[in-house]
């Protein structure tokens, strides 16, 4: 019997791969047979040690460059064909915060956030569809937030990038639907990474009371939910929003 969700022979790029729930989902994809490229912004050290953890050369490749510069993109997509030959799967991960309210947001922090959330997803998922479109199959996987979906205070400008990035999928969802390409968001709630640390007490045990679970998510719970996303047995989802939030949005 074949075993459910193996992605052998397919290949990956994940952005921000190097750290946090990039890391987890590249290390998943891998897990399940998948040939992985991350991409990487500036922590040099995390990425050769993923690379490391993902089995080395033959198995992953790490790509510097910060999708927030356009050029970029494009390049991601081209190193991982020319690593290893062609590129099934994308996982859009990379994203920062820039948290403010409102009356004393910088204009600087609302184009840093949307540039790098929303403008990124847009210059590498157009990159990686044209491989996909050649060859009829693709999984294009955006991991947003329920800030998205609810809104955050103080995080007017995540939000606003992470719901154009729910918009945004399930408007190229009906585009690329007949080349057997899928796109799907995957929409965490409250998890433990180096993105949430500086939060306080109080403010975590507010989060807390919202959570049906009764705690804090981990990277390795939203892994899961990209591996099923990326495999042949999701071939009929698409345009969805799965939330691994331990039930802080209830629809």
């Amino acid at each position: 019997m074949t075993r459910l969700f193996d992605l052998t022979g397919k290949v990956a790029l994940v952005t921000g791969g190097s750290r946090g729930i990039g890391r987890s989902i590249a290390l998943a994809l891998r897990a399940h047979g998948a040939k992985v490229a991350i991409n990487y912004a500036t922590n040099e050290m995390a990425a050769e040690e993923t690379v490391g953890a993902l089995g080395g050369i033959e198995n992953a490749i790490m790509i510097k460059g910060d999708v927030a510069d356009p050029a970029v993109g494009p390049r991601l997509v081209e190193e991982t064909v020319k690593a290893f030959g062609k590129i099934d799967i994308l996982v859009n991960n990379a994203g920062v915060t820039r948290d403010d309210l409102i009356l004393r947001m910088s204009e600087e922090e609302w184009d840093t956030v949307i540039d790098t959330n929303l403008k990124g997803t847009f210059t590498v998922t157009k990159a990686a569809i044209r491989p996909m479109v050649r060859q009829r199959q693709g999984r294009i996987i955006s991991v947003a937030s329920v800030a998205g979906i609810v809104g955050n205070a103080g995080q007017a400008n995540y939000s606003a990038a992470k719901a154009g990035m729910i918009g945004f999928t399930k408007a190229i969802a009906k585009e690329v639907a007949s080349r057997n390409i899928t796109a799907n968001v995957v929409a965490p709630g409250f998890v433990d990474t180096e993105m949430t640390a500086s939060l306080t007490a109080a403010q975590r045990e507010e989060i807390m009371k919202m959570v049906a679970v009764g705690r804090t998510g981990t990277p390795e719970d939203i892994a899961p939910a990209a591996v099923f996303l990326a495999s042949d047995e999701a071939a009929y989802v698409t345009g969805h929003v799965l939330t691994v939030d331990g039930g802080l949005v209830m629809h």
